[in-house]
């Protein structure tokens, strides 16, 4: 702590970045979810795609809020950090939550100014997304009640997902039309349970990586029955992937796309079933991230390789 304490400001926020928001792996899937995105409600309505500055707002939008529910989570589970993480960056004394809570700050101004630099009424669907993360930053006002109903817990917070694609798509779609294009609920789904996908594949361990008082989806239900909800997940993405397609006329490409990747996913899960081990657990994580990468790009971009939409 002492010799991290004397490092630049500049240097901590690296180290940061390194440990709880790693900006090239989260840049490299932000951009295809927030590019599919914009493609997809294009393609849903006929339209060509949109011009390059909504997708670089786009993707400077979903960087930002994605760092706010990460600055979120910092204080929500600072007591507990401090309790049975005591390695992590807050804890430790890296940076303060004064300072994430004024970077959080500012990346709400870069929201606010690139929805203005699109169209202005995107603020209506951004305030959404932050009255959501709000809520679920005071765990909805019920914290013991929500935490003893994990189910109920994941999937409160994962309704953030279509909400943030909501804004994200309505760069395109608001400008365009006033309204989001028939079908774009499914896509919205999409995004809903990937986000369970990501959530719940990071959250499976192996028994002897489980750390006392820190909860994990494994040590909730088992490694074996953890897994199977995940496949189960991965399953239901895969299903609405392929609705996706089907309404964007290029079901054929997002189906081959979709089922390869989807079996590589399944396979990793069943890898983890048979044999619980640490090695196997990253692999399933880095399948939860990958599927999804593959998802989105799927959805976004079969269509131009098709001439599905316009």
């Amino acid at each position: 702590m002492s010799a991290e304490a004397g490092l630049s400001l500049a240097r901590r926020l690296w180290i940061y970045q390194a440990e709880r928001f790693p900006l090239v792996k989260s840049g490299i899937l932000l951009a295809a979810f927030s590019a599919a995105s914009l493609s997809v409600s294009a393609h849903l309505g006929g339209r060509s795609a949109p011009g390059i500055w909504a997708y670089l707002a786009a993707w400077l939008c979903m960087i930002a809020i994605f760092f706010q529910m990460r600055v979120c989570d910092e204080f929500k589970d600072h007591e507990e950090d401090s309790r049975f993480r005591p390695e992590r960056p807050v804890p430790r004394g890296l940076v303060t939550l004064g300072l994430l809570r004024n970077l959080g700050l500012g990346a709400g101004a870069v929201m606010i100014a690139a929805s203005l630099g699109v169209d202005g009424r995107l603020l209506g669907p951004l305030a959404l997304v932050w009255v959501w993360l709000a809520l679920m930053t005071a765990e909805f006002g019920a914290p013991a009640w929500l935490k003893a109903r994990p189910i109920l817990y994941l999937l409160s917070h994962m309704l953030i997902m279509p909400l943030i694609d909501l804004f994200v798509t309505a760069m395109e779609w608001l400008p365009a039309a006033g309204r989001p294009p028939a079908g774009l609920g499914g896509f919205l789904a999409l995004s809903f349970v990937n986000g369970c996908v990501l959530e719940i594949g990071r959250k499976i361990w192996a028994p002897q990586s489980e750390r006392p008082g820190v909860e994990s989806y494994s040590g909730l239900w088992g490694p074996q029955r953890a897994t199977r909800i995940w496949m189960g997940a991965v399953t239901l993405a895969w299903a609405a992937l392929l609705w996706v397609g089907w309404a964007m006329g290029s079901f054929g490409v997002v189906a081959l796309i979709g089922t390869a990747s989807a079996l590589a996913a399944l396979m990793a899960g069943l890898g983890f079933v048979n044999s619980a081990t640490p090695e196997r657990a990253k692999r399933l994580d880095l399948m939860a991230g990958l599927w999804v990468l593959l998802c989105y790009a799927a959805a976004g971009f079969a269509p131009f390789l098709t001439g599905g939409g316009s």
